[in-house]
């Protein structure tokens, strides 16, 4: 609670207008949302705005109980595009929301309407479902990001791996925790799919990692981002896996990009000027 606490200090300080809470895996449960944006309410004064996915099914209830700690906005979907993998049902939140002290008043039949046009749209995009039949808990234990999880069951056809894929997300669980339990979310969520997919591909489990790592060509991504590309989390990635995917090249002590000539805007921008006017 501390870490975020400080961390949404510190954004607002630095001049943010408001504090996003953008949980893609749809980790955050009731409960845990009413006390978390009932904290933050305590040392910010900025609008808070709260987006998660509905794997577990259970996420119109974090919606609740936030708003009833003082969310300021919430992210859905209409309701034929909603739940799962997608954001929680518009539709049904609106319904839900009839005679509550912050209501919202959505003219409902409308919305309604427009839903059952998409029903329709959205037959034709079939072959790119994440093909979940129902929310599913074992989201709390893989984390895999909503939009990865779409992506990740076509990535593993593409592979050979699809008949795998119960271990596929085994080994997402797996790779997150080698690299520490972070933050999965474009990019960093696809690097540890990549690992994931790695691990499967080549029948290797968390411990083969650590005893055979040295031996092993990482996926690039890996590289990356054990290197120090996608930047630093708090208190750094952990060393032995660090050391093991980098074999001797060295990772960055600072921001990956302040080893990069500074850009001189003034003169950036007569160049734009000039191609823009010969296009």
């Amino acid at each position: 609670m501390q870490y975020y606490l400080d961390l949404a200090r510190r954004l607002e300080d630095e001049g943010a207008h408001i504090i996003a809470i953008k949980d893609m895996a749809g980790l955050l449960k009731p409960y845990a949302a009413d006390l978390l944006i009932t904290e933050l309410r305590k040392v910010i004064s900025a609008p808070i705005h709260l987006h998660t996915h509905d794997t577990s099914s259970i996420q119109p209830a974090t919606y609740l109980k936030a708003i009833e700690a003082g969310v300021d906005v919430i992210d859905v979907a209409i309701a034929s595009m909603s739940g799962l993998t997608s954001q929680p049902n518009f539709n049904s939140i609106v319904a839900m929301m009839k005679g509550q002290e912050r209501e919202h008043p959505v003219n409902l039949e409308s919305l309604n309407a427009f839903s059952a046009y998409w029903e329709a749209v959205r037959r034709y995009y079939y072959p790119f479902e994440s093909e979940l039949r129902a929310g599913t808990a074992d989201v709390y234990e893989h984390e895999i990001p909503g939009g990865q999880y779409s992506n990740l069951r076509p990535q593993a056809r593409g592979l050979g791996l699809e008949d795998q894929f119960e271990l596929i997300k085994k080994n997402y669980k797996a790779a997150n925790e080698l690299f520490g339990d972070i933050v999965k979310v474009t990019p960093s969520s696809k690097v540890v799919g990549d690992l994931a997919m790695f691990m499967t591909a080549n029948g290797l489990t968390k411990e083969d990692i650590l005893k055979r790592g040295q031996s092993l060509a990482f996926p690039d991504s890996v590289k990356s981002l054990m290197r120090g590309d996608l930047g630093q989390i708090e208190g750094g990635f952990p060393l032995d896996i660090q050391k093991i995917v980098l074999k001797d090249e060295k990772p960055y002590t600072e921001r990956p990009e302040a080893h990069l000539t500074p850009i001189d805007f003034e003169k950036e921008m007569e160049v734009l000027k000039i191609n823009s006017v010969r296009i």
